[in-house]
């Protein structure tokens, strides 16, 4: 249950941080604020659900964090600074692009300035990261199956005659 819900709450928040980077009205404070109650409303329900533990919530980091990115303060250098550090989960290309996209809905919003989103870009030069700008939304995480030994100890089993398996001999 733990490896489909978090493959499920992957998809979610790929294909919700693409569409995101590909379409310019999405790209506001107001739909920041949309999505991060949404994500919200998913973190609740792994908490109900006792699937915290289960990597969900990691695999909606990249969302959580772009959802953030349409809500701070994006003028000063301390705003810079303090957007590099908290989007670790994004691309560059992707901290650019958002910005490049945010579109201000109402007066008291104003548009990122072209010298802010090279600011950001300087500070992230260094950064050893994807140039990847969308989400690969087919990936699919390992299944893996716990190992759960048998209590039956192997030198008890008997092979029984009719089965014709007399090659077999016990070491």
């Amino acid at each position: 249950i733990k490896q489909v819900v978090k493959q499920m709450f992957y998809i979610i928040g790929a294909v919700t941080l693409n569409n995101l980077l590909l379409r310019k009205d999405m790209c506001s404070w107001s739909k920041g604020m949309q999505i991060r109650y949404n994500v919200s409303q998913l973190e609740e329900w792994l908490r109900d659900k006792n699937l915290m533990n289960s990597g969900a919530k990691e695999t909606l980091e990249p969302l959580i964090q772009a959802a953030q990115l349409l809500q701070v303060k994006k003028k000063t250098d301390e705003d810079a600074e303090a957007i590099c550090s908290m989007c670790n989960a994004l691309t560059t290309a992707q901290i650019v692009k958002v910005l490049n996209l945010y579109t201000p809905v109402n007066e008291f919003e104003e548009r990122v300035l072209v010298s802010f989103i090279r600011a950001i870009q300087i500070r992230l030069r260094d950064r050893k990261d994807s140039p990847q700008l969308l989400m690969d939304a087919k990936h699919i995480f390992p299944v893996t199956f716990p190992f759960n030994p048998s209590s039956l100890a192997l030198e008890t089993i008997q092979i029984p005659a009719s089965l014709g398996l007399g090659f077999i001999s016990r070491v």
